[in-house]
């Protein structure tokens, strides 16, 4: 029953905050206007094409793993119960952000969209500062030893080759 509960919240949590951020708001900024392309080439606008691609296919195995491995959600309402560190948690420890993040990306050079890039800079200072001031406080005071182990060896933002 708890799998089925942090799999609902998921979805919600999914529609309500990645939505909000990475759908919502990108259309108000660019009206999903085709602009030209950055510098004139059109390779920006398949590069933005494969970002979104890949952060919404990155985006939807990180929200499912939370809710089958950690038995929660990405929602402080509803935390997890286990530390999740596998999957793509095991080359990067914000992959849902980082999704968040190269799907703005994306939209801005599919769009040949400056205020999108402009946009994306921002959201990824605030999820920064979120991360730092908030969840990893949090994460090591729930985890505690176990996610230090974690920190220790999987990188922030940027993700590692495989092992």
């Amino acid at each position: 029953m708890r799998r089925v509960i942090a799999l609902l919240g998921s979805v919600v949590f999914l529609v309500l905050a990645p939505g909000f951020v990475a759908g919502l708001v990108p259309y108000w900024l660019s009206r999903w206007q085709l602009g030209p392309p950055f510098f004139g080439l059109n390779i920006f606008r398949f590069a933005g094409a494969a970002l979104i691609v890949l952060g919404g296919i990155v985006l939807l195995e990180s929200f499912g793993r939370f809710a089958i491995q950690g038995l929660g959600t990405p929602a402080p309402l509803l935390p997890p119960q286990h530390l999740v560190v596998k999957g793509l948690y095991r080359f990067v420890r914000n992959p849902m952000y980082v999704a968040v993040l190269a799907t703005i990306a994306g939209q801005a050079l599919l769009f040949g969209n400056l205020r999108l890039l402009m946009y994306c800079g921002i959201v990824w200072i605030l999820f920064h500062l979120f991360v730092t001031g908030y969840e990893e406080p949090k994460l090591r005071k729930t985890f505690g030893r176990e996610y230090e182990t974690y920190c220790a060896s999987v990188p922030r933002w940027l993700p590692r080759r495989g092992k």
